[in-house]
């Protein structure tokens, strides 16, 4: 399948198809495309285009899949116009319940019932039912009920049955699970040591009991980290007693890792809750505003600090002219190191021990940094012959403020980690006012030191 580029002339062409009617034709094109390329041309037709193209995709396992590529405003807007009982059966009962799940937790109850009560497998609609009942961002949400397991009593021909039976029901056979006769996961059966063991073989002597799971309650970013940690593709779901209940894919977990990295930028920008560039402008205001009026009451603390100086800044007033270069290294040194504890707390990769070594070893490249960079700004106060007050002011604010940044930049993701709060919120507006009126307070005080020695 060759690499589909969206272009101007495909969408008119596309339009023009649908405009006559050519269904033949529009069949063809379909059929060589993905479904995510088939999801990509929603954006660029009417509603009612997009129905008529939707409905002409003969693979019903594809046209599911096209649904669930859908972004989920676009996904809403579609669904909304069409009857339950098609949304049923052309959509739902062709996908795996753990995407099926997703899909129908987006309606309203009624609208739940309606489109569960017209699914032809009722055992599939009970999978749909358990799942909606696990609480959102756990591995109980994430997990789909479709697997294949088999029990550590059998023989090998036994096995080899009830596998091809299951088989039918699964998209991807990443593992073969082996549970108990309570449905206790006891491990993980290769297909190689099935396919060279001896007929009469048990189950029981050739699968892997080293295996790695999670329980339905364990939260999804801590999903992300296991299966990252490992190199997983799958991951077993099993209850507080050990009985096998799903299984998550890597697909899945790079959706939890995408929104997971979505909610950090936000936060780091200054944005407090989860906004599309479509949502309305209630919403994106109300998402922004909190961190600018924290910028503000920042802003405004800043001033006081100023006006406490005020006298010293009339008497000397080329105090003023470093002021937006501290601040502004400040700021800058605050988020460098703020965004790189945030990513190491995020991926997991931040135990005790290499906590402090992590922690030393941003003291050790703060300490080099306000070195080096205290030494450029003398030499350039230098060359420009300002007086030695200023000079002296400006090289020791500078090495100062970059020291306390650092630290400050790293300590309080780790506080804020340690009260359960994301660590993200530390990155963006908030190290960077925090630091400014911190900064300014510093390259202030040591002005006024310097100042009435050499002033």
């Amino acid at each position: 399948m060759a690499n589909f580029e969206l272009t101007r002339e495909f969408i008119e062409e596309l339009k023009q198809l649908i405009e006559n009617k050519q269904k033949d034709k529009l069949k063809e094109i379909l059929d060589e495309l993905h479904a995510a390329d088939i999801a990509e041309i929603y954006e660029e037709l009417t509603l009612e285009e997009a129905k008529y193209l939707y409905f002409l995709i003969d693979d019903e396992d594809k046209a599911a899949d096209v649904i669930t590529e859908l972004e989920e405003d676009d996904r809403q807007k579609f669904l909304k116009s069409l009857p339950a009982e098609v949304i049923a059966k052309r959509f739902i009962d062709n996908m795996d319940s753990d995407d099926a799940a997703d899909i129908i937790s987006e309606f309203d109850e009624d609208r739940k019932q309606e489109v569960l009560s017209h699914m032809e497998d009722v055992n599939s609609a009970g999978n749909i039912v358990d799942l909606l009942n696990y609480e959102e961002g756990t591995a109980g949400s994430l997990m789909a009920k479709e697997l294949i397991k088999v029990k550590e009593s059998w023989d090998v021909p036994t096995c080899l049955r009830s596998m091809r039976r299951q088989a039918s029901e699964v998209d991807d056979v990443y593992y073969v699970y082996v549970v108990d006769n309570d449905g206790i996961l006891k491990g993980t059966l290769s297909l190689k040591k099935l396919l060279i063991a001896s007929p009469k073989a048990k189950i029981k002597d050739i699968y892997n009991s080293n295996v790695i799971s999670v329980k339905a309650d364990t939260p999804s970013e801590e999903v992300a980290n296991i299966m990252n940690k490992y190199d997983l593709v799958a991951l077993p779901v099993i209850d507080e007693i050990g009985r096998l209940l799903g299984r998550i894919t890597i697909d899945d977990v790079v959706d939890v890792m995408r929104e997971e990295a979505e909610k950090d930028y936000q936060l780091a920008s200054g944005i407090t809750e989860d906004v599309e560039a479509s949502d309305n402008v209630w919403l994106l205001t109300r998402a922004r505003f909190p961190w600018l009026a924290i910028g503000l009451a920042g802003g405004i603390m800043g001033s006081r600090v100023i006006s406490g100086f005020m006298g010293n800044l009339g008497n000397h007033p080329q105090m003023a002219i470093f002021m937006p270069l501290i601040a502004a290294m400040g700021g800058n040194v605050g988020i460098q190191s703020s965004a790189i504890v945030v990513q190491s707390l995020a991926s997991g990769d931040m135990g005790i021990e290499t906590t402090w070594k992590k922690l030393l070893k941003e003291f050790t490249v703060a300490f080099f940094n306000a070195s080096i960079l205290s030494l450029i700004i003398f030499t350039y106060n230098f060359i420009i012959k300002s007086d030695i007050a200023l000079t002296l002011t400006v090289s020791v604010a500078m090495f100062s403020v970059v020291i306390f940044a650092s630290l400050f930049g790293t300590f309080i993701p780790l506080l804020l980690n340690r009260i359960k709060i994301d660590p993200a919120v530390a990155t963006g507006p908030f190290i960077t006012t925090l630091n400014d009126i911190v900064g300014m307070f510093i390259y202030l005080t040591i002005a006024v030191y310097f100042f009435s020695i050499w002033g």
